[in-house]
Parts: structure tokens; sequence; C-alpha cells
């Protein structure tokens, strides 16, 4: 079984890696090689064919359930239920809607944004609003997270916003019977009776598995001390949960025997259906279906008196949730969730000698947090190193105190409030000292390190090094499984030589940010948007970009003009990263940070590659035709960044440094709007290609379709940061290179541009 499971595991996962997914032909292909192989009793590749094939089939039908691109910007009427708990505040609020009525083939699912809304919205209501669909999108760039293939994943279908205009109609109350109210029910009891507080947002992701009420600079002193999976509803707590209730129902069956089955049965029963509801409570995350599938095996074994491996059980919940859903192996939490249960059962099970409780629990926590770094540095570049010790006091004050009361809470505050009031005082103690611990513990130095991405050779090798080091007892030299690491550890990063540069236009959606590599110097041109809600493309592209490019430090950070669109990220690239200089055409907004005028013409030299700063030449009367323009050339070729000018800084540019234009790649200026790109600068510049950043379906319909018809007219090509992410152009031994993301790392669950 464990083999057969881990064969459908391999065949769901080797689908995930195409492009493209197989057509119907190949599907019938494969079909009766599978059929052949159960002839054959090939078991294995018939496991592996079943597996590609069944998510195959989830894969066509959840694409089918995308929005159709004739659809998008419409204003549509649609009429579905709200399938989870919003997120809500005065100027927003977010949630799920699944159509009940859906007659223009819409997705059935889509996620919807409803701003400044006129109502309070519940899980569960029925509406009917007006609102306008786009198809799934979002920012492709290296580092970053895909939220593609989470909206895929989740079977989401399209995003919209909702419109005031005709009013939104609100057609049916939630039905009492459906659990995502029970859910909303018990946290607005909670947020009525104790307030808006961190422990009233602590105690709802810990019951009700709500996270909405924690700030992303609470996830981030999780995320350094490597607690997150203490705060959300995850397979160790609905074990603890379920043990407790399994050991308190087998001490009463057993002082009062009148029930029908004995009494280790009637705690089987009794620990399942625990687990199911505490599950319920959480949404049925990846992680606690997995609990409830393996602690079901195990009880409903114990209940016929059948005894099971802890490997069997494992491969069984595998087995069933790829069954239920192929497409949980695309969730990060999938991996981590089945791989740390792993970790815990080769540390434990067959050895021969035991350990005392706390030797065990030291040894199982920090076999955890090494085992699951490679794994953890493969998916976020970062990894905590203060989170063994801290989760060697955290996990037993979270599990053995505050889930056991948070769970007993809930209840009180229904039936006995003056009881609970007293509870949550403790508990509330309690919560505030665990959060200035964990917030203290956040501030220590090299709490968590940044790192390179492995390479998959890398990771294959730390794999069998982790293996190797903790082995039992009797394997020999287990210590050399550290070598093996050493390539995770130290990475052998492909270095430029002199004279070669690597240009990215980052896809930072309606703004601008391009960074510029060689051999021993780093230099980041405009940081993109700040977000009225909080939050910049500093901090969601750029800083995990540099991450991944193993890039500390940067030399130069040179912002074109102040408008946000370009400079939103500034202070958070110069909060977490050291800054040699700041040029820029705004100097008054770095105020103590000693920024200097981008005065033209100057030059320098990095490594045999050429920066010539071009622009401005004269002053202007708006910010954009001030903008900085750069000009970097190599032996291979040259790139000209051109920020936000306009006719007339481009007319000067003709009049005053011709000479200077020609660029054998053009990122276009002010994101191709059609008050820039004239024809006299576009002749003068002659680009082969020209590189146009530019947000998916932006307001501004940048770039417009006169330039871009200029473009045609002067055969240049083109490629835009919204169809094709982010975009790098290789300048090396003697010629250039240009590659969009989603064409080189894109999956068949991401966006595509239609032909």
């Amino acid at each position: 079984m464990i083999g057969h499971a881990l064969a459908f595991l391999c065949g769901d996962f080797a689908l995930q890696q195409f492009t493209q997914l197989p057509t119907l032909m190949w599907l019938v292909v494969i079909g009766a090689i599978a059929c052949i192989m159960a002839r054959l009793r090939y078991f294995y590749g018939l496991f592996f064919l079943l597996g590609f094939l069944w998510s195959s089939g989830f894969a066509h039908y959840q694409l089918s359930e995308q929005l159709p691109s004739s659809l998008e910007g419409e204003l549509l009427h649609i009429t579905g239920e709200i399938t989870n708990l919003p997120d809500q505040n005065p100027q927003r609020v977010n949630f799920e809607f699944t159509l009940t009525e859906n007659t223009l083939n819409l997705p059935r699912k889509i996620q919807l944004a409803w701003y400044k809304p006129t109502a309070i919205l519940h899980a569960g209501e029925t509406w009917t609003f007006s609102a306008k669909l786009k198809r799934n999108h979002s920012n492709f760039n290296l580092g970053s997270q895909d939220f593609e293939r989470w909206q895929f994943a989740q079977g989401i279908g399209a995003s919209g916003t909702v419109s005031e205009h005709p009013n939104p109609i609100l057609i049916k109350s939630p039905s009492i019977l459906q659990i995502n109210q029970w859910r909303e029910t018990i946290g607005n009891q909670f947020k009525a009776r104790y307030g808006d507080t961190l422990s009233v947002a602590l105690l709802k992701a810990l019951t009700i598995g709500d996270d909405n009420g924690l700030s992303p600079a609470q996830w981030d002193i999780f995320r350094i001390t490597g607690t997150t999976h203490l705060i959300v509803i995850s397979g160790s707590h609905i074990a603890l949960v379920a043990g407790l209730i399994y050991w308190l129902t087998l001490k009463l069956c057993a002082r009062l025997p009148i029930f029908r089955y004995s009494p280790p049965q009637m705690a089987a029963i009794a620990s399942i259906l625990t687990a199911i509801t505490y599950a319920s409570l959480a949404g049925f995350v990846v992680p606690t279906k997995r609990a409830v599938i393996m602690l079901g095996i195990v009880m409903i074994a114990g209940f016929y008196q059948r005894q099971i491996s802890h490997l069997h059980s494992l491969a069984l919940a595998i087995l069933g949730i790829l069954i239920l859903n192929p497409l949980a192996l695309l969730s990060i939490g999938f991996w981590l969730s089945f791989l740390a249960v792993v970790l815990i059962m080769y540390r434990v099970d067959g050895r021969l000698k035991s350990k005392s409780n706390w030797q065990s629990g030291v040894d199982i926590q920090l076999s955890v947090s090494i085992g699951l770094s490679p794994l953890i540095l493969l998916f976020f570049q970062q990894v905590s190193l203060i989170s063994p010790l801290v989760n060697f006091v955290a996990v037993p004050v979270v599990e053995l105190f505050l889930v056991p009361f948070a769970l007993i809470l809930v209840p009180l505050v229904f039936i006995a409030p003056v009881i609970a009031d007293k509870l949550f005082f403790v508990l509330d103690s309690l919560l505030t000292y665990f959060m200035q611990g964990l917030e203290w513990s956040s501030m220590l130095p090299y709490a968590t390190i940044n790192h390179p991405q492995p390479s998959g050779f890398a990771f294959a090798l730390s794999c069998l090094g982790l293996l190797w080091l903790f082995a039992p007892r009797g394997i020999p030299n287990r210590a050399l499984g550290l070598i093996l690491n050493l390539p995770l550890l130290f990475p052998i990063a492909a270095k430029l030589n002199a004279g070669e540069a690597v240009v990215t236009l980052l896809d930072v959606g309606q703004g601008l940010s391009v960074s510029v590599q060689t051999q021993h110097h780093s230099l980041l041109f405009d940081t993109g948007a700040k977000f009225l809600g909080g939050g910049d493309m500093g901090e969601n592209v750029i800083l995990p970009f540099l991450n991944h490019q193993n890039i500390n430090k940067l030399d130069m950070l040179m912002v074109s003009h102040g408008d946000n669109d370009h400079i939103g990220g500034a202070d958070t690239i110069l909060k977490n990263l050291p800054v040699d200089q700041i040029v820029t055409s705004v100097p008054e907004k770095f105020d103590g940070k000693n920024a200097i005028y981008c005065n033209a013409p100057q030059s320098w030299n990095w490594d045999g590659v050429t920066f010539n700063l071009i622009s401005p030449i004269e002053k202007f009367d708006d910010e954009n035709n001030n903008s900085c323009v750069l000009k970097i050339q190599t032996s291979a070729g040259s790139v000209l960044l051109t920020g936000d000018i306009e006719a007339k800084a481009e007319k000067s540019l003709v009049n005053n440094a011709i000479e200077q234009l020609p660029a054998t790649i053009l990122v276009a200026p002010h994101h191709g709007s059609k008050t820039s790109s004239t024809q006299p600068f576009i002749e003068a510049v002659h680009p082969e290609t020209i590189l146009i950043p530019n947000g998916y379906r932006n307001q501004f319909k940048h770039p417009s379709k006169e330039v871009i018809a200029r473009y045609r007219d002067l055969h240049i090509s083109y490629l835009t940061s919204a169809n094709d992410g982010a975009i790098t152009v290789s300048l090396k031994n003697d010629h250039f290179k240009i590659e969009s993301l989603r064409g080189t790392d894109g999956k068949y669950w991401n966006f595509q541009q239609e032909k």
C-alpha cells in the first residue's frame, strides 16, 4: 500500500509539471497503457498512471471552470452564496462566492471584493450582485508565491469587484445548518463580548480557523519564529484534542459500564467525532483532512481490534486526499504537513531504546525543524534559526493550555458567560505573554536568514543527507549526512563575467521596477507602488526577487521620479537592504538619506559595463518629464530605461542627446501611454525589442492602441509584463537573450494570453 500511494502521488506530481495539459487523445493512449499494466499486474506503474489520469481529469475540469475572456470587464448580474468567512472592514470586504444560478457559463466559484460596502456580509447568505470579473492573474516573478496556483487549487475561476449600481440584493439569510454560519457565530460572539483585540483574533484562529483578524506584522512574527503552524489549526491540534477526548471517554466508560460497546470502542467513536467537528471548524484545510483520515483509520482499526502501522495509515491518508482532490498537491501545506509526519515517524517508529518524554520532545522538535528546512528554503528562500528553541517552549503552551482552554471557552461563552469571562481572563493573560515572548524572540539577531532557492540537485542531496543523519543508531557514520547538505548551505551560483549584465523588468503591475546586475554590482531602478490598504511592491515582489538572486545589498537605488508607482516600495527596500547610493529626480522625498539629484549627463563603469545617465538635461514643470533616464551599455547590446518621460522630454533627448539614444532594448516610456513613445524618439532609439511595464487590465489602458500600432509600423517586437510576467535580458558573450518568466516557468494553470 505504501508503494502504491507513492506511485499515485508521483503520477499526480508529474502532471503538475506540464505547461499544457495532455489532450484527450494522449489520455486515451495512457489509459490503454494503464489497462495493459493492470493485466500484467505491474501495480506500481498502474498506480502511477492512475494518479496521472485522475489529476488530469480534475485539471481539465478546473480549466473549464475559468472565466471566458469575452466576459472580462462586462457588468454581470450574478446570484450565489457566500461560502467562506468574509474578511470585512469599513473600506473593503473580500469573500468567496459560489454561484447558485449560472446562465452565462461563468465559473461556479469566484472571488469578489466590495469596496466601501453598504452592508455587513455573513457566511452562507445568498445575494445578487452586479460585478465586473477578470480571469485569474497575478504578478509573476522569481521568488514570489504563485497566487494563480493558489486560486486554481482552491477552485476559484475568476475574481472581480462588486458594483453598487444596481444595488446588491440580499436574497436569503444563511441556514443554521451551515458550518460556516456556526464558525461566524462563534467569532462574532467572541468579538461582541471581549472586543476586537489581539487575544480575540488569536482565539478565533485557534478555534474556528479564522485568521482575518491577524495583521501582516503579526504573521511576520510567527514566520520569523517558526510558529505559524501553532496559530492555524494543524494536524497536531486535531490529534491532541482527539487524544484528550479519547482518554476522558475511556476513563468515563470504564466507570459507567452501561454502553453496548467496550470502553476502547466508545473512546474511538468519540475521538473520531471530535476530530471531524474540530476539522469542520477549521474549514477542512489539508493538514486537518490528513489528521482526520489518519486518526479515523487508526481508530477504526482499533474499534475492530485490528493492527495497522503508522506508515499504512499515512499512505491511506495520502491516497484519500489525492482521490478527493488531486490538486491538493499544489498546496505548500500538503507537503509540509505530510513530511512533518514522516519525519516524526522516522525518528520514533522501530527504535529499540525509547527516550524519556522530554528527550523525545526535544528530539522530535529538532528533527522536524531541521528536516523541513530544505523544503522551507525551496518554497520561501527563508528559514528560522530560532524555531527549534521557540517551539520547544511554545508547542506545550499552545497545545496543552491554549487550545484546550480555547475550545472549552466556545460552548461556555453561549451557555455560561460568567464562567466564560473568568476563563477568558486567564486566556487573555496567557496569550499576551505568549505574543510578547514571540515578539521578543523575533527581534533577536539572526533569528531568521534569507537564502537562495536551492537547485533540485542540492535539495535531493540534502534530503538524503538528513535521512542518513536522522537514521537509527547502528547506521555507520551518520554525521557524514551533514556533508550532503553542503550544496544546500553553500550554493554555487552562476557568476557573471566582466562586461556582462542581466537586466530584469519585474512584474509589479501598473508600475516600474528594474533590477540590473553586473559581475560585482547591483542597481535597482524604481520600486513599484505602495498600496492604500498597506504593503507595497518592495515587500511583495522586489525583496523576494533579490533574495532569490542572492542579492543582499544594493550599490545604487535610482528612483526616476516621485509618482507612487515608481517610488512606493522605496521605504521597504531601504529598511531591509543596505544601499550605498540613492540617485533620484526627487531627493527631497528621501529626507535624511543623502539622496543626490540625477544630473545629466554623467557616466560610470561597473565591471566593464557602462552606465550613462542622459536625462533630465533640462528642468520641466512636471515630474514625469523630469524622470531619470539611464542607459546600460555592454558589448552584447544596450538597454534604455526611461521612467515616465513623455513627449517633451523625448523631444529634448532627440535634440540634445541623440547620439546616446540608440539601444538594443527599450523599456517603454510611461508604460506605453499615448502621451509618450513619439515617432522621432522611437526612430532615434531604434530598438530591436520594447519591454512595456503595465498592469493587467489597468485603468489607464496602457499600453495605448496608438503606441502599439506605432511599434508594429516600425517592425519592432514588444513584450508586456502583464502578459509575460518578469522579463529578463541577458547581455552575455557578445549577444543578448530575452526570456519571459511565463514562457520559461509558467504551468498549465497560469495565465496565458489568448492568441
